[in-house]
Parts: C-alpha cells; sequence; structure tokens
C-alpha cells in the first residue's frame, strides 16, 4: 500500500511538471515569435499586438515623437485591456519627457505637453488605481503644472473672517463665575 501511494504521488508531479514544461514551451514560441516580429523592424505583424508596444516603444525611445505618439494612441484603441493601460501610461511618459525637454526656456510649448501628460496619467489610474508609477508621474507633472482651479481656489479663499464666540452673543448669559 505504501508503494503504491509514493508511485502514485511521483505520477502526480511527473504529471504536473509535464504539463508545465509543455506550457512554458508554448510561452517560448509565442516570444520568439514576436521577437521575429521585431527584429524584422519594416513590418509589424498585425497579429502581434506586443510588437506593436515594442515598436511604439522603440519609437518613444528615438527622435520621432509624432510616429510614436501614433503608435502608442493605435495600441489604446486596440482591444486589449492590458496593452491599453500601458499605453497610456507611456503616451503620458512621452509627453512628460517633451516638456521637459523644452525646459523652462519654452515653457509656452512645454505647458500643453505636461497637460496633455497629466491627462494620460488619469487615464492610466481610472483603468488602475493601484499603479503607483502612474501615481507618481503624475504628481511631478503636477509639481511642473498645478491645477489651475486649486491655485485659483486658494488666492480667492483669502483669510477666514473671525468667528463670534456662541457665549458673547447669547443675552441672558452671565459670563462671571456664580
Amino acid at each position: 500500500m505504501k508503494r503504491r501511494t509514493v508511485h502514485l504521488i511521483f505520477g502526480a508531479t511527473a504529471l504536473f511538471t509535464g504539463l508545465a514544461a509543455g506550457w512554458q514551451t508554448s510561452q517560448l514560441w509565442q516570444a520568439e515569435r514576436v521577437n521575429a516580429a521585431i527584429a524584422a523592424a519594416g513590418s509589424v505583424d498585425a497579429d502581434l499586438p506586443e510588437a506593436q508596444f515594442a515598436q511604439a516603444l522603440a519609437l518613444s525611445r528615438g527622435t520621432d515623437s509624432e510616429a510614436a505618439t501614433r503608435a502608442w494612441k493605435a495600441l489604446i484603441a486596440g482591444e486589449r485591456a492590458d496593452l491599453r493601460e500601458g499605453a497610456r501610461y507611456n503616451l503620458g511618459n512621452l509627453h512628460l519627457r517633451e516638456a521637459l525637454a523644452h525646459g523652462e526656456a519654452d515653457i509656452a510649448n512645454a505647458l500643453p505637453l505636461v497637460e496633455l501628460a497629466k491627462q494620460r496619467y488619469r487615464d492610466a489610474l481610472r483603468e488602475r488605481p493601484d499603479d503607483w508609477e502612474a501615481r507618481y508621474n503624475l504628481e511631478r507633472a503636477l509639481w511642473l503644472a498645478p491645477e489651475i482651479e486649486q491655485a485659483a481656489a486658494a488666492e480667492d479663499e483669502g483669510p477666514e473672517p473671525p468667528r463670534e464666540r456662541v457665549v458673547t452673543t447669547l443675552q441672558g448669559v452671565r459670563l462671571d463665575l456664580p
């Protein structure tokens, strides 16, 4: 009885390990297919959204920001939620990087890019509120360009009016000790 139990446990473990190896092999084939599509830089396989994501990331690191923006927007319009989320975040990064490249000398052109970055980070956070990288980058963008409504509200409020004490305004109340 004991020998049979050991053989059953061994067989189950071998079966589970074989299934895991088969799944890993299929993942490896998919990764090789994606890598082959990325290697063919001129044409991206339309069936592989991962390859489109990798190409958009490569364009973002280059100098052609318009092509990168088009690639990210195409992924945002796609049907894969995980790639949409990453595309929103990376498009925000692209806008923020462009704004920082303009610097303080060209603030008029940098401010709209910061606003676009803030919007993309907010879109990414709406889809996945626990994305701490998007939160951090949104915070950085807010430091660069604070919200106009918040700044205007702080200026409009001014100092608070002094509050009256209730006891002094009541009639027939004595303030001295008994």
